[in-house]
């Protein structure tokens, strides 16, 4: 006999739990250890170009004998900034919002054996849902401010949501 669709729903509803924080955490790290490595290699040598600018900047203004404003944030190091923000953003599309659409999984929750889940369907988010859940645990952490809403989880009930699961739907369940 084949499964009915409504019985596989409610038997994934059933055995879904919470994922352990140690794993969780791991995950992240790993998928943070890969964000910051490929981001890394496109801001190390822009890095380097807005540095030389900036000093060749201060160097030109020395010569001059004369007391000039030297701006740190011109169209040359922001075009820079720009470059590795997009980068930044790119990379955490490919390697976190996509996978979590595609597959409930990045690496590092693959590795761990732990995969983000829709809180009613208890599926892979959509790739809105998905992307929404990076962003919010992006943003936030850039900023600061991240740390509170990834403490959450040690609080929140049944599900150990963060703010970005929270704001996305979502929880990370232990891998089935």
């Amino acid at each position: 006999p084949v499964e009915d669709i409504f019985t596989a729903a409610a038997r994934r509803q059933s055995a879904a739990r919470p994922a352990a924080l140690g794993r969780r955490l791991a995950a992240r790290l790993v998928d943070t250890v890969v964000l910051g490595a490929v981001t890394a290699a496109a801001a190390v040598p822009l890095g380097t170009k807005a540095l030389d600018h900036v000093n060749e900047k201060i160097d030109a203004a020395k010569l001059s004998g004369e007391t000039v404003t030297v701006w740190l944030l011109d169209g040359t190091t922001a075009a820079y900034l720009g470059v590795i923000v997009a980068v930044l953003l790119l990379v955490g599309v490919l390697s976190e919002a996509l996978p979590t659409a595609k597959w409930g999984r990045t690496l590092g929750k693959k590795l761990l054996g732990i995969e983000v889940r829709d809180i009613e369907a208890h599926e892979p988010p959509s790739f809105g849902l998905a992307l929404r859940r990076w962003l919010v645990y992006g943003i936030p952490g850039v900023l600061g401010i991240g740390v509170v809403g990834i403490l959450w989880c040690l609080f929140d009930r049944p599900w150990r949501q963060c703010w970005h699961d929270k704001a996305a739907h979502t929880f990370v369940a232990a891998g089935t």
